[in-house]
């Protein structure tokens, strides 16, 4: 990778950093902006968790002794 991609991957994750500081601030000073501030992030669940690499790792074990039967080796 660039160093403008790692550069701008790091301004990103800083102004999350820094958005979340200020909108838990804000929702301290203000009952109604805490009950709004909980009921926002929930959304957060809604993006795509992707699979465990792990699971990856399973299909290729299995996927080996088929390839070993293919080519007539034998244990």
């Amino acid at each position: 990778m660039d160093f403008l991609t790692i550069g701008l991957a790091i301004l990103i994750i800083f102004l999350f950093i820094y958005l979340g500081m200020r909108a838990t601030k804000w929702a301290k000073k203000m009952p109604k902006g805490a009950y709004l501030f909980m009921a926002l992030m929930p959304l957060i669940s809604l993006f795509p968790i992707p699979p465990p690499a792990f699971k990856n790792v399973a299909k290729a074990k299995q996927e080996q002794p088929k390839r070993k039967e293919d080519n007539g080796d034998d244990k």
